[in-house]
């Protein structure tokens, strides 16, 4: 099990490592977040004592079924899943860094209370549906600015940039879109120079459209099952272009 994540891991960060060259980027400007999603404790372990220091989840019972196994590791928490107003003080009570998905004024007018009576702040990342899918979540790029704008009346909340879930598909080009819309509300919002919103953060990307993702300008790539499930290519489809076995 060991063996396989770590292999996976080298794979993934191969493959941000390339993007960023073939993209004209520094690498060290693309964070992979591992989205922890049903895996265990000691799996996320593995990684978190392998040089890996960004997790998340997408539920809060699990941020607090596995709290107890993961306080005494180094690491840095953001929560990528939908967040209910009743669950807000859970993220605060299990040190959630940054809530990656920040999409409605309720959301934010709650955490602001919350924070606000318990004297803290926390980073947030405005979540937007830029596939236009009904079963998404996020506030719409039209609406994306000024739900913007309201936020940042909130000191507690400290926005740090955008995040989106891309158009479900193998196909790049038809994802590539999407981040193209996050890219470019970004570049408004910047020129909007809102006070308290900082825009240097755009969690875009997963496993099967990292590249893409990288390309159109991610600073985030959330990673999950290619890490914690099965190998995913072997070595010599990134690392030996002459093997036969790259083009299958």
């Amino acid at each position: 099990m060991k063996e396989d994540l770590l292999h996976n891991l080298e794979v993934i960060n191969t493959r941000i490592k390339n993007a960023c060259e073939k993209a004209g980027r520094n690498p060290h400007e693309v964070k992979l977040l591992l989205a922890t999603k049903t895996v265990s404790s000691e799996r996320i372990k593995i990684a978190l004592e392998n040089g890996q220091t960004l997790i998340a989840e997408n539920k809060v019972q699990e941020l607090k079924e596995k709290y107890e196994d993961l306080k005494g590791i180094p690491h840095v928490n953001h929560f990528i899943g939908h967040l209910q107003t009743n669950k807000i003080k859970d993220i605060l009570q299990y040190d959630v860094a940054c809530v990656q998905s920040l999409d409605r004024l309720e959301l934010a007018e709650k955490l602001h209370q919350r924070l606000s009576a318990e004297n803290k702040t926390i980073e947030v990342l405005i979540q937007v549906n830029t596939s236009n899918e009904g079963s998404k979540f996020g506030v719409p790029p039209d609406q994306a600015i000024e739900l913007t704008r309201k936020i940042s009346e909130f000191p507690t909340l400290k926005v740090k940039g955008l995040m989106t879930i891309g158009l479900f598909s193998t196909e790049a080009e038809k994802v590539r879109p999407c981040f193209k819309i996050l890219k470019n509300l970004q570049q408004e919002i910047i020129r909007e120079n809102i006070s308290n919103i900082d825009m240097n953060e755009l969690s875009m990307g997963m496993s099967t459209d990292l590249e893409t993702a990288i390309e159109e300008g991610a600073t985030i790539v959330r990673v999950g099952t290619a890490v914690f499930g099965a190998r995913i290519y072997p070595d010599s489809y990134y690392w030996n272009e002459e093997n036969p076995k790259h083009n299958q």
